[in-house]
């Protein structure tokens, strides 16, 4: 059994730990003298109060998500006012003395330019009963470039509130860079997609219009049957949707292709389809089935003297879905497959190494393929992925 080992991201690990760390600092601030009951409450109010302000961020410094979001980080701040801005202008205010809102860009501009937190303690105004007098402002920062600031206004400057502000700075910066890694690997995966669509082979297409023409005469019915299923295969293997399907769309696509190799191959090849009802709903990666059915009928049985013989099982594994193809072909080199799932690249995988990136980024390490191969005695790839899991969803 092979499988290959990738350093797992720590994203979540380190977000988790930064809102941990900035509830603890605002708890042990504001409710240190009260009894444990008192404690509990105020912890609990400081995370609902956290997840509320992540939300809006989850698209990035957007002035829609930072006005959302401004309201809920001035409740953990305990400020009058609080400004976000990013490094051109001012996303949103929140608070009491809008009029300040023309000054927030300027007075941030320390803050901005130095990449550390800047404190003002003469704002001048004419009205006399205005709050504002003093400010905070704290960078937000992502890939450690600057991005924005986040300032927190008050009659009067303490030292708790510096150190509250720059922490609250601290975690709006991990949620940004949460959003930027998110479409980073968005775009890893569309990137992979692309790479995929490119290793169709040129040897498949060629072969499956050279049997189509072959019944052209002697079969026409048949011809122009296995003329729609390639026609929907290529429709299928090149849309622009999105990166996830349901397992019944992308067996459904699998057995277009399996139709047209077999009309290549005749009785050489034979198939076995066994699939659970019940797992035909879940949701699967784009093309994460069908380049392991191309790697074991190109590199497993089209080599193989004789009948040859292909299964394609999905289980139901309570939790989760388990799939596996296996082929009794000629096998490969462990050695081989290991590198490919390491990430070498090598042409004759057909997507093997993409298929085990992509369910690695979509539900971790833990999901990759698992391989189980030797040299003349066949292969079996399988791998799992769960019913439901955040923001894995099938589109059209």
């Amino acid at each position: 059994m092979y499988r290959s080992f990738h350093v797992p991201t720590a994203i979540v690990v380190a977000a988790s730990l930064l809102l941990l760390l900035v509830v603890a600092y605002l708890v042990v601030r504001g409710r240190r003298r009260g009894f444990f009951s008192e404690v509990d409450r105020a912890t609990y109010a400081t995370l609902h109060t956290a997840s509320l302000a992540a939300r809006p961020l989850a698209g990035g410094l957007t002035p829609d998500g930072a006005d959302k979001a401004g309201k809920h980080l001035l409740a953990m701040l305990g400020a009058h006012s609080l400004a976000i801005c990013d490094t051109g202008s001012v996303l949103s205010w929140t608070g009491a003395a809008h009029h300040h809102q023309a000054q927030a860009l300027d007075l941030a501009e320390e803050s901005r330019s130095t990449g550390r937190t800047a404190v003002q303690g003469d704002i001048t105004c004419d009205d006399l009963e205005c709050p504002v007098r003093s400010a905070v402002t704290a960078p937000l920062v992502t890939d450690e470039i600057v991005v924005g600031t986040l300032t927190a206004y008050t009659p009067h400057v303490s030292p708790g509130l510096v150190r509250a502000t720059e922490e609250v700075a601290n975690w709006v910066s991990a949620q940004l860079e949460l959003t930027e890694l998110g479409r980073a690997r968005t775009q890893a995966m569309e990137a992979e997609l692309r790479a995929l669509r490119a290793q169709i082979s040129p040897h498949f297409i060629y072969n499956s219009l050279a049997a189509i023409a072959s019944f052209v005469r002697t079969d026409p019915d048949r011809a122009r049957d296995l003329l729609i299923d390639f026609a929907d295969f290529t429709r299928y293997a090149l849309r622009r949707g999105g990166p996830f399907t349901t397992l019944q769309e992308e067996l459904r696509n699998v057995e277009r292709y399996l139709v047209l190799e077999q009309a290549r191959f005749g009785d050489r090849l034979q198939i076995s389809l066994l699939v659970a009802p019940e797992v035909l709903p879940v949701t699967v990666p784009y093309l994460a089935v069908q380049p392991l059915v191309e790697n074991a009928v190109r590199h497993g049985l089209a080599g193989k003297e004789g009948v040859g013989s292909l299964t394609i099982t999905a289980i139901d594994r309570g939790a989760e879905a388990e799939i596996a193809i296996e082929d009794d072909g000629v096998g490969s080199d462990p050695e081989q497959i290991r590198r490919i799932l390491g990430g070498a690249h090598a042409s004759e995988s057909v997507g093997l190494g993409n298929v085990d990136a992509r369910l690695r980024q979509v539900y971790g390490d833990a999901f990759g393929l698992v391989v189980e191969t030797a040299p003349g005695a066949g292969t079996k790839v399988t791998f799992r992925v769960p019913k439901f899991a955040p923001g894995v969803h099938a589109t059209p």
